[in-house]
């Protein structure tokens, strides 16, 4: 029977197409890497992997044992996961992916009574797009995700975490910085600024934009919310800007000012996830509770969810 490290580079080298990239991943070296790969291959009696000196293929019984093995990897980390804490209390490694706009302003409310609950949890945390976490959580490449719901796939478990509001926020010598509120009607035609397409605040605003009637500049997209936010302040156009991101950055910056939207109220709900197949999920609802505390008593206006 295969080992649960070559499994582990058959299936980095499936998501890479590339012996570099996979050995990378998975700390090895090459040579390491193809030569266990190829000690596989002799083990099984089939070969898993075509090689030549362009490209990497995986034979259709290659991309077969590939699923089977993403499988034993997962139960292979619950029975870490399980066994590290002895069934009493988290311990152990789990592996928490985030999107930028959301990681860097709730985790560090969050992490310092996360320690002091679990002293023995060490928490891995990796900022992607938004688009790509579930894709890393059912690969097992994740055991949870923060992100925005609904989450697609019947896969997944889901528990709302908060409602998080999207704000306008303009340059202080903006036209409407002097605003207490505009009314929606006053939106149209104005140029908005967001991020690139795979961040969900991008879907987000083109919704808002297309309801105001605004001009989305997709000739000026953000990389990230700070860069967004000097954009705005160079007076390339208005945003609507996640509400954790603004009482963290924004609320003290004078170059800027938010306004509401008379009877318009914009928000995103934010939640975890993880696969149905855990046998954490008592676990995981613990730490739902410690972000929603952490969200109630760092932040202001922000309605935490259960």
């Amino acid at each position: 029977m295969p080992n649960l490290r070559q499994l582990e580079y058959l299936v980095a080298l499936a998501d890479t197409l590339n012996f570099k990239r996979a050995a990378e991943r998975t700390n090895a070296t090459q040579p390491t890497l193809s030569e266990q790969l190829r000690v596989l291959e002799e083990r099984l009696c089939v070969q898993l992997v075509e090689r030549s000196p362009r490209r990497v293929v995986l034979t259709p019984i290659g991309l077969q044992v590939v699923e089977i093995a993403r499988r034993m990897l997962r139960d292979a980390d619950e029975i870490r996961i399980l066994t590290a804490s002895g069934g009493r209390e988290l311990s152990g490694l789990l592996r928490l992916g985030l999107p930028a706009t959301i990681g860097p302003y709730l985790l560090p409310c969050a992490l310092p009574r996360l320690h002091a609950s679990y002293p023995n949890l060490k928490l891995y945390v990796r900022e992607s797009l938004p688009d790509e976490l579930p894709r890393m959580l059912e690969d097992a490449r994740l055991d949870l995700v923060i992100t925005l719901l609904p989450v697609a796939g019947g896969e997944f478990c889901s528990v709302p975490l908060f409602r998080e509001p999207l704000v306008l926020t303009v340059a202080s010598d903006h036209p409407l910085a002097g605003r207490t509120s505009v009314r929606r009607d006053e939106l149209s035609g104005l140029d908005v600024l967001t991020l690139g397409p795979g961040h969900q605040l991008h879907d987000a605003v083109l919704a808002l934009c297309e309801e105001f009637g605004a001009n989305l500049r997709s000739d000026f997209e953000g990389t990230s919310l700070h860069t967004l936010r000097e954009m705005v302040v160079m007076g390339l156009g208005v945003t609507f800007l996640p509400g954790l991101y603004i009482q963290r950055e924004i609320e003290s910056d004078p170059n800027l000012k938010t306004i509401p939207i008379e009877g318009r109220s914009i928000y995103r709900t934010v939640g975890l996830v993880w696969r149905k197949t855990s046998s954490l999920d008592a676990d995981y609802e613990r730490l739902a509770d410690f972000f929603r505390k952490a969200v109630a008593e760092g932040f202001s206006g922000i309605t935490t969810l259960t």
